[in-house]
């Protein structure tokens, strides 16, 4: 049996999806009711149930008077999280690079032009951080293009398992790259994974995301 999901459970997962990919930071403002309205298609009591799931949650704190914020995310409990930060960084790798290539497959299938607009934007920004050699800003725009992927799968157990993984391996990867020659090295590559998920070919996706993995 498929249970449908209300209008106000759909736009509080789109917003937990933009507060967890880094689209909204800890301390941002969320817009107006009218704004998330317009930009979700919903009318007010979707809006209004949909903060107070997130708020219940731990990802949203209203304060009168002034808005609706995000919350610090280290607020929000994941044992998910818990877990990972005890894992061999090695071990956290290997998850990261199989999960790769299935949410590439996955994006090529479910991916939504929100989607499409998340993934270029952080895929330029890896292009620009590698050409200016800022390996730290390189290495993050990275990890959120591969994050985007993992949202646009759709897969909600996907998405967690690889953005409490990547939230870990930062270290892993400052400490394994000392510039960003590599990153440079496979811009086309990682171009050719968005292609394909924009063409919805999810086995080009993934053949693409295999070589990504053996290359690094």
């Amino acid at each position: 049996m498929i249970i449908k999901k209300s209008l106000a459970e759909s736009v509080s997962d789109k917003i937990k999806n933009q507060i967890l990919s880094g689209f909204y930071k800890s301390g941002d403002k969320l817009p107006i009711e009218p704004e998330l309205m317009k930009d979700f298609g919903v009318g007010r009591s979707s809006i209004r149930e949909a903060v107070k799931l997130l708020v219940n949650s731990g990802y949203l704190r209203v304060q009168q008077g002034l808005g609706t914020f995000v919350e610090d995310a280290s607020n929000i409990k994941n044992p998910l999280d818990k877990n990972f930060s005890k894992a061999n960084l090695e071990d956290l790798d290997e998850v990261r690079r199989l999960l790769e290539m299935k949410i590439a497959e996955k994006a090529a299938f479910n991916r939504s032009e929100e989607d499409i607009r998340s993934m270029k934007a952080y895929l330029l920004e890896r292009k620009l951080q590698a050409v200016t050699g800022n390996l730290e800003e390189c290495v993050k725009a990275d990890l959120n293009f591969h994050t985007s992927i993992a949202i646009a799968s759709k897969n909600e157990i996907f998405f967690e398992l690889y953005r409490t993984a990547a939230k870990h391996l930062k270290k892993w990867f400052m400490n394994h790259y000392s510039n960003t020659g590599s990153f440079i090295e496979t811009q086309a590559l990682h171009e050719n994974l968005l292609q394909a998920i924009i063409d919805k070919k999810p086995n080009d996706a993934w053949a693409v995301a295999e070589k990504i993995i053996k290359w690094h």
